[in-house]
């Protein structure tokens, strides 16, 4: 074959190949999706392959060529839950270039009541993870292990250089008590709907909530050491 012959052999042959990858992308993206709806609403013993593919519209071999196993699937899809809502970080930047403590605190805050308050992301996300963290496995370590414990050494570095006089423990506590006046709103939601009628969480009210966790953090961070007990 002569050489401008070959050329576009060439490149039809990288055309096909490209089209091939994104294919299997797309197939890969599918059954993420549809396996989180599935181990969703039936749990991870009720869910079966055939049904993901089904409604991932996937042949049933696809499973087995992306992911290997049904467990190896269902760690992914945790994974791929944690990923997406790491993907809706509107105060990154800000948390990214503030060098005051007080204001990396604020914009960690703020991310963190974004992600709660995110309607984007599919109803399975939450279904699904309320499920691992009522009976926690392999995909609940690797969610720590890559996502949340990455978070929380991050506050707990701003929490030092708020107040350096903070034992160990007690920065632990601090990061704990934060995170919890965050998470209420998202555990709790049904009960604080019943509660307060008038809790819409629209962009407006999670910046005040923000605010408040953050200035009422702030007060009790600057005081914790005198409260004694383990600093170690």
């Amino acid at each position: 074959m002569s050489r401008t012959a070959a050329a576009p052999a060439r490149a039809a042959g990288k055309t096909s190949a490209r089209v091939a990858e994104s294919a299997d992308h797309g197939t890969r993206e599918r059954l993420l999706d549809a396996a989180g709806e599935v181990f969703a609403d039936r749990g991870y013993e009720q869910a079966t392959i055939r049904e993901i593919c089904r409604r991932a519209g996937a042949n049933i071999a696809a499973v087995s060529y992306h992911f290997g196993d049904k467990k190896t699937l269902y760690i992914e899809v945790i994974a791929f839950a944690h990923r997406c809502a790491d993907e809706y970080d509107p105060a990154r930047e800000a948390a990214n270039a503030a060098s005051d403590p007080a204001e990396r605190l604020r914009a960690f805050v703020l991310t963190f009541m974004q992600r709660i308050g995110h309607k984007g992301r599919p109803a399975w996300h939450a279904r699904l993870m309320a499920r691992e963290m009522a009976s926690p496995g392999a995909a609940l370590d690797h969610v720590v292990r890559s996502g949340v414990r990455p978070k929380f050494e991050a506050l707990q570095a701003i929490l030092r250089r708020l107040n350096p006089r903070l034992g160990e423990r007690q920065v632990e506590r601090c990061a704990c008590s934060i995170v919890g006046q965050c998470l209420i709103y998202h555990h709790a939601r049904p009960v604080l709907a019943r509660l307060f009628p008038h809790l819409r969480l629209d962009d407006r009210e999670i910046a005040q909530i923000a605010e408040h966790i953050t200035r009422f953090s702030l007060s009790a961070v600057a005081q914790a050491h005198l409260g004694g007990g383990d600093r170690s």
